[in-house]
């Protein structure tokens, strides 16, 4: 008999296509949403999903960036952009995907990816979220910096990785 409730179902990573981003719209608010709750109140979280609305932001990030998408079972779990070679712009785990390796996945994909163009350094804007996460990966804090959406104050980190080969 096979274990039906184990979740180990295997993460495929692939890269982005147009035809992705209504889902990888609907996991940016929904992760938002659920996991910022801790760090976020309610009209940052709303000023924060708000980037969903920007079409062209998000077109742009599936024309001109690296995307890569962690799918299982047909379901898009997560997703990891690479802009300019060298900066993280996105990188979403599913809700109901967190903590089960996903963002590391997608982390070192990236990383690799930044490596064969010989990149010195990662950097990204990181939430507080997601700034464990990224100190894990070998990220370090440049400067707390304080962001504006929609005239919501928003703390999120500069953090800075140098790669070695």
């Amino acid at each position: 008999m096979k274990n039906i409730t184990s979740h180990n179902h295997s993460i495929t990573l692939r890269k982005g296509a147009n035809d992705d981003l209504p889902e990888m719209l609907q996991l940016f608010r929904a992760t938002i949403d659920e996991v910022g709750k801790k760090d976020y109140d309610i009209q940052q979280i709303e000023a924060w999903k708000s980037g969903a609305e920007n079409e062209e932001r998000w077109m742009k990030v599936i024309r001109d960036q690296y995307v890569l998408i962690a799918v299982t079972e047909n379901q898009i779990v997560g997703f990891c952009t690479l802009d300019q070679g060298n900066y993280i712009d996105l990188l979403f785990v599913h809700k109901d995907h967190q903590s089960k390796g996903i963002a590391s996945k997608l982390y070192h994909s990236i990383e690799k990816e930044a490596l064969q163009h010989s990149e010195k350094k990662l950097t990204a804007d990181v939430s507080k979220t997601a700034r464990p996460f990224f100190e894990k990966v070998g990220f370090q804090i440049v400067q707390e910096q304080t962001v504006n959406v929609k005239g919501i104050a928003l703390t999120n980190y500069k953090m800075v990785k140098t790669l070695s080969k």
